[in-house]
């Protein structure tokens, strides 16, 4: 498309090196919603907001970057809008090389055990803290890109002692937020707000906010979490990747065994009280494990102490990226996946021939083992031990004297 010319004698500045027009962009934002002008850039951090539901599609569609395409690399390259994110480097202490063969999916004795894998940026490992047991309330500096995952990562600052560590950042964060782990136990100001005993509404009421870290026993009913833990005094290891959350969906409560029940357990029998204990000691595992239903739909029994974060996981627009080409992809460590029909012979069981069907050969690896159609997962064939096979004769036992 024809550009209209520019008149450059409209302005005139007495240095040369000076551009006399404003520099044109790449780059445009489709579906974004306009802002109006007195609202802040950086609204006030809500209480309520940690039980607003996941983010959806809304009318106006999902907030995607595009580029003019003035090379075939960035004609389909489409990438989330995350304007909010820190444009310099990340905190040189909290990070560290990667190096190594784990980088070219090599063990130690150089040998390829994951393929699919080499090259790309050298990039450093961001130290994140899962775990989050420092108390004290930490103000959110930047958020950050994380090269490593696909979730952002904030840079927190604890207030009482200064120390820099990095989280993954909860959907809707922004720098200025003030948010709390309370993995250590309830701090003092809260117990005596409390009346020194456990309120559940208060403590649910001041404690689970967006971003903060919490042990699943005091998180309500119904909330949305991430990073969430699988062993007590182990970080987070579920939903950890962009866009991805966890629901609280059950709570268990200790019984309690009164004196007229433990006089009747004598006038019961063996097999009863053996049935009365397996019940008891059901329902004491089931108190001490919180109900939790994953995005993908697995409901799973967590331990009431492990840990977990209030909110979504940042960055849910990612998997609506488009890489736009297959550069991109080796510098993201990302390298090609050839077909086995399209190999030569020696180079995979699939090979030869005119590259259209793998020659009526039953699925395989590329070492030679069996996959797909059922392999592995289908029950094993039964053989009837009862009835003897005869043995097969042909003529080379024949000549060799078997009978």
């Amino acid at each position: 498309m024809l550009q209209p010319r520019i008149a450059l004698r409209a302005v005139q500045l007495p240095f040369r090196c000076l551009p006399s027009v404003p520099a044109r962009r790449f780059a445009s934002v489709i579906n974004e919603k306009e802002t109006p002008p007195g609202a802040a850039s950086t609204p006030a951090f809500d209480s309520a907001a940690a039980f607003d539901p996941p983010p959806t599609r809304d009318e106006s569609g999902v907030l995607l970057r595009t580029y003019t395409p003035r090379t075939p690399g960035i004609r389909h390259l489409r990438r989330p809008v995350n304007d909010h994110l820190w444009k310099g480097r990340p905190v040189h202490k909290l990070t560290f090389p990667k190096r190594g063969h784990a980088k070219g999916g090599r063990n130690n004795s150089g040998r390829v055990t994951v393929r699919h894998m080499g090259g790309g940026h050298k990039r450093r490992i961001r130290t994140v803290d899962f775990l989050r047991m420092d108390p004290g309330p930490q103000l959110v500096e930047r958020i950050e890109y994380d090269p490593g995952r696909t979730a952002h990562i904030a840079l927190l600052r604890n207030k009482d002692t200064g120390k820099l560590s990095y989280i993954i950042a909860a959907d809707g964060m922004r720098a200025g937020e003030v948010v709390q782990s309370y993995m250590s136990g309830i701090p003092e100001d809260l117990w005596k707000s409390m009346g020194g005993s456990v309120d559940p509404g208060v403590l649910a009421a001041r404690t689970a906010w967006r971003g903060n870290c919490l042990p699943l026993h005091m998180i309500p009913v119904g909330t949305f979490v991430f990073n969430v833990g699988l062993r007590v005094g182990k970080g987070g290891q579920l939903c950890r990747s962009a866009g991805t959350y966890a629901t609280v969906i059950a709570k268990e409560k200790e019984l309690d065994t009164s004196g007229p029940e433990k006089e009747e357990q004598k006038t019961l029998t063996a097999w009863e009280k053996q049935k009365q204990a397996n019940e008891k000691q059901r329902q004491d595992h089931l108190a001490q494990h919180i109900t939790v239903r994953l995005s993908s739909g697995e409901v799973r029994l967590i331990h009431r102490d492990c840990c977990a974060t209030v909110g979504v996981a940042s960055n849910p627009n990612y998997h609506y990226t488009q890489l736009g080409k297959a550069g991109r992809s080796r510098w993201k460590n990302i390298r090609p996946t050839v077909r086995g029909v399209a190999m030569n012979a020696m180079d995979h069981p699939h090979g030869g021939g005119r590259g259209k069907s793998k020659g009526n050969v039953d699925p395989k690896s590329p070492w030679g083992i069996p996959t797909k159609s059922g392999y592995k997962t289908r029950p094993k064939w039964k053989v009837n031990k009862a009835v003897v096979h005869p043995r097969p004769r042909n003529q080379g036992q024949r000549r060799r004297g078997y009978n």
